[in-house]
């Protein structure tokens, strides 16, 4: 007897649905199999059955062939095979690879760049679930102008639909008057994400472009044109996706100097203030001796042979202090 594979699965394998949204569908009694309501992990013989989606039946693929193709969207097209209003869809833009292929998560209307298709379920439930993080380069222009708290904000997270986002990288590329340009790289995939995150801290997103998903960079592929990924690419996707154990939790590549600024003119006189780590900044001797008795270390004879000022010598012990004298000087 032929052993059948969960309706989930077969639905993910072909394009047609997430494995979470074929889930909610099941659960809504959207989806039938054989004219019965299909049940949470059923199992299905493709060859076979019948499936059919808000009474439309499913025919499945039988090529073996996998395509993962990478198109360059222009702005204008929704993110969708199938528009019920008429709009321009991304399907028009790969209608002519041999087998029907599917978006790998999306991009809306008014955003461009790169976004992925395959008719692998498989290897695009691998780069949509939450739980591998994989990362996502925009190119950002806000308006009107950005400052040092607003970085940090879009950085290390903002309250979007109820829920904070997780740290983000975000870099300055570019400032003009009224006009700035900014990589930010995400490791979620949110709706809208980009966008809300800027609005949250009072930018207006004037052009969102994708530039990279994990390794994968957009490259000179011309707006509107698609082509098929080499098998470097994919192997190289598949290593992020194996190597990636969540977003960071700390921004190693966010300028130190903007957060010292902000955290100089927030914090209170007297008071404790922080790093990017959460940690209690120390005082700048507490630095240069690497203890929290800065003070105490100035009678230490190596601390002062380190940190004696430029033409004087180290006191040894016993010895006075003598005024400074300046070499030929006469006195």
């Amino acid at each position: 007897m032929e052993k059948g594979i969960r309706i989930q699965k077969v639905l993910s394998e072909q394009g047609i649905a997430s494995r979470r949204k074929a889930e909610e569908w099941i659960e809504q009694g959207k989806i039938k199999i054989n004219g019965r309501p299909a049940a949470l992990g059923q199992k299905i013989n493709p060859n076979r059955d019948v499936v059919t989606i808000d009474g439309e039946r499913v025919y499945f693929q039988k090529s073996s062939q996998k395509y993962y193709i990478m198109l360059n969207k222009p702005r204008g097209f929704v993110t969708t095979m199938n528009d019920e209003l008429g709009r321009r869809c991304v399907a028009e833009l790969v209608e002519d690879v041999p087998e029907r292929v599917y978006p790998i998560g999306r991009l809306d209307k008014d955003s461009e760049g790169l976004l992925l298709f395959t008719n692998d379920g498989e290897f695009a439930n691998l780069i949509m679930h939450p739980s591998h993080h994989v990362s996502k380069t925009y190119r950002v222009t806000v308006r009107p102008e950005i400052s040092d708290a607003q970085v940090v904000r879009l950085s290390t997270g903002v309250e979007i639909d109820g829920k904070k986002t997780s740290p983000a990288h975000v870099t300055v590329l570019e400032k003009q008057p009224g006009r700035v340009v900014l990589q930010v790289v995400i490791y979620e995939g949110r709706n809208r994400q980009v966008r809300k995150m800027c609005e949250a801290v009072g930018l207006e997103v004037a052009r969102l472009k994708r530039t990279a998903v994990g390794p994968l960079k957009l490259g000179m592929l011309a707006p509107g044109k698609w082509r098929e990924l080499r098998p470097g690419e994919i192997g190289m996707l598949r290593n992020a996706i194996k190597a990636s154990s969540g977003a960071p939790e700390v921004l190693g590549d966010l300028d130190e100097d903007i957060l010292n600024s902000v955290a100089r003119k927030a914090a209170p006189a007297g008071k404790i203030q922080y790093n990017a780590q959460g940690k209690p900044r120390r005082s700048f001797e507490q630095e240069r001796t690497g203890s929290k008795g800065g003070r105490q270390q100035r009678s230490n004879p190596s601390f002062q042979k380190e940190y004696a000022p430029r033409g004087t010598k180290p006191q040894s012990k016993g010895a006075g202090r003598k005024p400074f004298t300046k070499k030929g000087s006469g006195m």
